[in-house]
């Protein structure tokens, strides 16, 4: 059998999934499978929640089928597992989602099996977890009955420009053999092009530290953020200023949510901790992000309190939920610590966004959707996301959402100019 007459399952259509079904369903035949009915209905009625996908995107992909019956994956010859690998309340790997997919998948596969993980994890997960599973629950033997393969998502939520295929692949295989054929299954859709890694370990360490690079230039110009707001100077204003010499990195403070920067690390600090070494720079960069929604949430109670403004009768309007612009995603969204810090003050906490699905924010966060208007003013505003509708705002419409004499602006993505800002009557924090 050809690498091309082989049937492809993708288990789990999340935004990672979904995309890859649907490329590679416009030219061979793909199952594409989530334990979640409601996801596989959904998918076949042709609407895609998480918009990664357009209806008429999913017409395209004439060779996709969609299942949530272990039966149908029995037709498969590879699996591309691409469920979440989130972590615990402790910061510690959950790798449930992961250990489940791959016992589905070793109840399914028969022997000549190709099995690729795209799902982010720590080196050496994919051999020291992934196959034992594989194997106990096939009676099949690695690398003799069955391959692996570790191909990193590098999907990038809401983004319309960096899509799969124009995202260069890093591929791999647990024999050389099969290292080029993963590599030539990629490469059949991959317009940017792959880079084959020299095993599956190399290929999963690449990944978390992309994101642990990320996560630690965010928690510089976060703390100089802390540290310049001591000093009276505006970050923005600084990093602008810093940013006209070539070689400057333009990251810009905020809070890291998300599925990935804020998650990843905590998977290769685990790791590094299992095998004796204590991880200093990484973990304190950690520690720096996953303190900034309480310091804005602090930073614009203190603002209030300085202003007159009675904190705890007092209401507090929140702009977005959603962890990062135009996308519907709300995993790992710091602005529910933000609101859970203000309400810890008495604070009323009012949240609006028009991208999220308000059931979803409500299972996860607990946190119910309102409404910020006129008609509806708050005491303070904290613009938190930057979705283009909040973008399209100008701060004297903001300045009408607001009662007061005094209410404080936290213009936390620095989308108004901090000038205009206070001449409309704002007292402005921003990171």
């Amino acid at each position: 059998m050809t690498l091309r007459d082989k049937k492809i399952a993708i288990i789990g259509l999340g935004y990672v999934g979904l995309p890859l079904a649907v490329e590679f369903g416009k030219t061979r035949p793909v199952l594409g499978f989530d334990i979640n009915e409601a996801r596989i209905l959904e998918l076949r009625s042709g609407k895609d929640s998480t918009l990664e996908v357009t209806p008429d995107e999913l017409i395209t992909a004439k060779q996709l089928t969609y299942s949530n019956k272990l039966e149908a994956l029995g037709e498969c010859d590879i699996f591309i597992v691409t469920v979440p690998t989130p972590i615990d309340k402790a910061n510690r790997p959950d790798l449930t989602p992961l250990i489940k997919a791959s016992e589905t998948v070793g109840k399914a596969m028969k022997a000549g099996a190709l099995v690729i993980y795209e799902s982010t994890v720590y080196p050496g997960c994919t051999e020291e977890v992934c196959v034992p599973v594989l194997e106990q629950t096939s009676g099949l033997k690695f690398n003799r009955d069955f391959f692996c393969g570790y191909s990193p998502e590098r999907i990038n939520p809401g983004d319309k420009v960096n899509t799969l295929t124009k995202i260069r692949k890093i591929t791999s295989g647990s024999t050389p053999e099969i290292a080029k054929e993963v590599d030539a299954l990629y490469s059949s859709i991959i317009t940017a092009g792959t880079f084959p890694a020299t095993s599956l370990k190399v290929a999963e360490a690449a990944k978390v530290i992309e994101n642990t690079q990320r996560d630690l230039n965010i928690a510089l110009v976060n703390e100089l953020s802390v540290i310049f707001e001591r000093l009276d100077i505006d970050t923005i204003e600084v990093l602008e200023a810093a940013g006209s010499k070539w070689n400057f990195l333009p990251f810009r403070p905020g809070m890291v949510g998300g599925h990935c920067i804020g998650v990843d690390p905590y998977y290769l600090t685990h790791k590094a901790e299992e095998v004796g070494y204590h991880p200093q720079v990484i973990l304190a960069g950690r520690r720096i992000n996953d303190n900034m929604a309480r310091y804005a949430a602090r930073s614009t109670i203190r603002l209030m309190l300085k202003n007159g403004i009675d904190v705890a009768r007092s209401t507090v309007g929140v702009q977005g939920i959603t962890f990062k612009e135009n996308c519907p995603d709300i995993r790992n969204s710091k602005i529910a610590d933000l609101v859970q810090e203000l309400q810890s003050w008495g604070v009323n906490v009012v949240v609006s966004d028009p991208w999220a699905d308000a059931e979803e924010v409500f299972h996860e966060y607990g946190i119910r959707l309102g409404t910020i208007d006129a008609e509806h003013p708050v005491d303070s505003l904290i613009v938190a996301v930057g979705h283009n509708e909040f973008r399209r705002e100008n701060v004297t419409e903001l300045r009408s959402l607001c009662r007061g004499d005094k209410p404080v602006l936290g213009d936390l993505k620095a989308l108004f100019d901090r000038h205009a800002s206070a001449a409309a009557g704002f007292t402005v924090f921003r990171f």
